[in-house]
């Protein structure tokens, strides 16, 4: 161990009660986890904080060693299983991840390893360019060179384009190939995409921050629009910015901005609530649940209006304006012109606002990820970033984890080769190799002859989550818990466990021990 490291040592002491020391044969796990098992059981070291049921330090690495284990006659300990706190602190910035020549929001896709796509508004190049033809590996067709690194436009993506929503296409998330529009102008305000059998399901609001509407496209390198389906969901409230996930059972969750409690137009367009709907096909009928996220402060019972610059400009066959009646411009609305507004309830005391959400699910834990204004919002004190927050099921609510960052992000989330990438329409993304922070080494020993103390010790091993696409899943990561083989171990009276615990990271994470669980024979 470093010299540097600061150790301490945090001694499992009476894990259970001399009642409970002597178990059945019929007990296979031995889990110790809840704050009561923490608190009541562990001699606690000042560098050591115990809360909400887990056990973590400011220190550079500590030492957890159990009671033994004792059983009355004989077991076979099988494995150890180690749990991390559901927070996902271990980002680190990166240089914009995605084409250089995608302006605009970003949506991000992972259709199966190796298979990726983003989309955006199209940047075209500001001077003359001499293009060549170059071949790619992984690429049947030649592609052709641009004047932006990594980026390369496959013949399609020549052609004149339409000015919504564009695609680009990786194999490695290095190298992009631009293949044309997936929407028209009608359709620049994209969110959120899936991919179904196939099929992209590529969500856009219509007008802007209203009324999620659905083109599917089954093939996006035809520089082509897909069926167009129209408005898929209503949104009561105004707000949208949709976030779009399938549970494992195939059902389509959208996550949506509900505006009915703030005046958005003060707030980045963000809300303290988010809604929730379900739907079995995604193509509509969507049934509203309990909200996902709900921040709101008290309400007053009285409301008032904001007006919305696109509303009535985009979509005035649907929208009745009347007057803007203040003294400035305002969102680009003069005195005098002709504007739509919405209503909404006034809350006290001031809200933090959240929106433009994006999900992901890892091992069943889901995270939603948004742009964050908070309520005391400052350009140099207190600015905009991203937000997120994590719940065990997606129709639980969800409780907020972290943020980081600077600026409006309006944020997706994707997993590709093997890494968790965030990215924004600021400069700078994120990437992160998952929430498992290193890192955790841990060895077992066993009492061969019941004298109560061990006798023979595992070897130390380092352990770790691994993270895996569910195959027909977008956005449903398999994960492979931290655990370590303990078939090796002969048989005995008891057993016991010893954690190294050291944060090897340079970013606000830490490792957090949740549970831990022995399995036995």
């Amino acid at each position: 161990m470093k010299n540097c490291y600061t150790t301490v040592l945090v001694s499992l002491t009476t894990l259970i009660s001399s009642a409970q020391a002597q178990v059945s044969l019929a007990q296979d796990k031995w889990t110790i986890g809840t704050q009561q098992q923490w608190v009541d059981n562990t001699f606690v070291h000042k560098d050591v904080e115990i809360k909400n049921g887990q056990v973590t330090s400011n220190a550079k690495t500590i030492m957890v060693k159990s009671h033994l284990k004792v059983f009355e006659n004989k077991r076979n300990a099988a494995a150890i299983t180690i749990n991390q706190s559901s927070e996902w602190a271990n980002w680190q910035p990166a240089t914009s991840v995605g084409p250089m020549n995608l302006r605009g929001a970003p949506v991000a896709l992972q259709v199966a390893p190796g298979n990726y796509w983003m989309f955006g508004l199209y940047k075209a190049p500001k001077e003359k360019f001499d293009a060549e033809s170059i071949e790619i590996k992984g690429f049947d067709e030649p592609l052709v060179t641009t004047p932006y690194p990594n980026v390369f436009n496959a013949p399609v993506g020549l052609k004149k384009t339409e000015k919504g929503y564009h695609a680009w296409h990786s194999k490695d998330f290095i190298n992009w190939v631009h293949y044309g529009p997936v929407s028209d102008r009608k359709g620049r305000w994209m969110t959120t995409a899936e991919y179904v059998d196939g099929k992209a399901y590529l969500y856009y609001d219509f007008p802007n921050d209203q009324d999620p509407h659905l083109i599917i496209d089954d093939d996006l390198t035809d520089g082509k629009i897909g069926k167009r389906y129209g408005m898929v969901f209503k949104d009561p409230s105004h707000g949208s910015d949709t976030a779009i996930i399938r549970d494992l059972d195939g059902k389509f969750h959208l996550i949506y901005e509900d505006w009915s409690p703030i005046d958005a137009s003060r707030h980045a367009w963000d809300s303290p609530l988010a809604g929730h709907a379900v739907s079995e096909d995604g193509k509509g009928n969507f049934k509203i649940l309990a909200p996902a996220v709900d921040e709101r402060t008290q309400p007053t019972g009285k409301f008032s209006e904001y007006l919305h610059p696109h509303w009535l400009k985009e979509d005035p066959a649907n929208y009745t304006g009347k007057t803007y009646t203040g003294t400035a411009t305002y969102h680009g609305i003069k005195p005098g012109e002709k504007v739509a507004f919405g209503e909404y309830e006034i809350h006290q005391p001031a809200q933090n606002a959240y929106g433009d959400w994006a999900a992901i699910a890892i091992g069943g834990q889901y995270y939603l990820f948004s742009d964050f204004d908070p309520a005391t919002s400052h350009p140099k004190k207190s600015p905009m970033s991203v937000a997120w927050f994590t719940s065990s099921s997606i129709d639980k609510p969800f409780t907020f984890s972290g943020q980081i960052g600077r600026g409006h992000p309006d944020p997706d989330i994707i997993f590709a080769e093997g890494e968790f990438y965030l990215v924004t329409q600021r400069p700078t993304d994120f990437v992160s190799p998952g929430p498992w922070v290193e890192s955790v080494d841990v060895r077992a020993g066993v009492d061969t002859d019941g004298n109560g103390g061990v006798d023979k010790w595992i070897d130390w091993h380092e352990v770790k989550e691994h993270y895996a696409a569910i195959p027909g899943f977008s956005k449903q990561i398999a994960k492979t818990p931290a655990r370590l083989d303990l078939s090796g171990l002969p048989p005995g009276y008891g057993f016991q466990f010893e954690l190294r615990i050291t944060d090897t990271t340079d970013n606000p994470s830490k490792p957090i021990i949740d549970t831990v669980e022995l399995i036995f024979n």
